[in-house]
């Protein structure tokens, strides 16, 4: 039997993004040979796909894929550990599954799930999806998709931090060239950095700024300063942090990131690069994804880990 060396485990975990004991074990089982070893991950992987299930994969990246200015799609695939998110197996594969969002005709994820797989008529994209997590060795998981099409504009992408958010912005312009471009790559910026909810404070629905009237009214009655003030100076109190609180939440109202200023908006900012490229800029909607959003993560010690298994 061939001596398994550390160096071949490290080329076969570099490979793959399996676990360092799987791929000791895959080696031992094919006497050394590379290859025979990847399709042992696979295998073996595959039977394990449904015991993963019920792992938290909240690690992973997001991505996008565009056809031209008009139509772009962003995605997030989720895996287990930060280590499997920086693979390049991993990488490869979520590049693949935005382009299929690119250009999917589904609706939500269970029917993107039940297509024909972009890269390979002969599997759906969950066929796919258990494919990788037989070779990479932990639980991934697809966990959302948008795409975005533009009739009179355009969409531009934005990826920040090596796939830890993306962003997709839509907008109506009537002259579209490289500095309108520039303009809304800025836009996507902004969105990555500071997380607004909503274009403008006009798509907020009244039960969302009334919830928020209530709380901030509770806050201002239990703040001492404010005891015995008349209503009228309460009220106007509850709408001044109101005002203060859509701007912050309201892409078109937050103050724009590269002001020189410190003061002008977005709105503004888009105004003046509109007269400039003559034509009105108009932001339709936006999608942001930030990996791991809203998911549960569990601390991990990778070295104790490693320990625990040469153990």
């Amino acid at each position: 039997m061939a001596e398994i060396s550390a160096a071949m485990v490290k080329e076969l975990r570099e490979q793959t993004g399996a676990g360092m004991m799987d791929c000791k074990k895959a080696l031992n089982e094919t006497n050394g040979d590379m290859e025979a070893a990847v399709e042992f991950l696979r295998k073996s992987g595959a039977a394990k796909a449904v015991k993963k299930e019920s792992r938290i994969a909240a690690e992973g990246i997001c991505a996008v894929a565009s056809d031209g200015d008009n139509k772009a799609a962003v995605v997030e695939v989720n895996s287990e550990t930060d280590f499997v998110a920086k693979n390049e197996v991993f990488q490869e594969f979520v590049a693949s599954v935005a382009k299929q969002a690119l250009n999917t005709s589904a609706a939500d994820i269970d029917s993107f799930l039940a297509e024909k797989y972009i890269e390979d008529s002969s599997k759906t994209v969950k066929e796919a999806l258990v494919d990788k997590i037989a070779v990479i060795g932990e639980k991934l998981s697809i966990r959302r998709f948008e795409k975005v099409e533009a009739s009179n504009g355009c969409v531009v992408t934005y990826v920040h931090g090596g796939g830890r958010i993306g962003v997709l912005v839509e907008a109506e312009a009537s002259n579209v060239n490289d500095a309108v471009k520039e303009a809304l790559h800025n836009i996507a910026l902004q969105i990555a950095a500071l997380a607004p909810k909503y274009v403008q404070s006009a798509d907020i629905s009244e039960d969302y700024k009334n919830h928020e009237r209530e709380i901030i009214k509770a806050q201002i009655e239990a703040d001492p300063k404010m005891a015995g003030k008349p209503e009228k100076v309460i009220s106007g109190a509850i709408e001044g942090r109101l005002n203060k609180e859509l701007k912050e939440v309201c892409l078109l109202e937050q103050v724009y990131v590269k002001a020189e200023d410190g003061k002008q908006n977005v709105a503004a900012y888009l105004a003046s690069v509109g007269k400039e490229n003559g034509g009105d800029i108009k932001v339709k909607r936006f999608v942001r994804f930030e990996t791991g959003e809203g998911l549960e993560k569990k601390n991990e010690d990778f070295a104790a880990e490693v320990a625990a298994q040469l153990a």
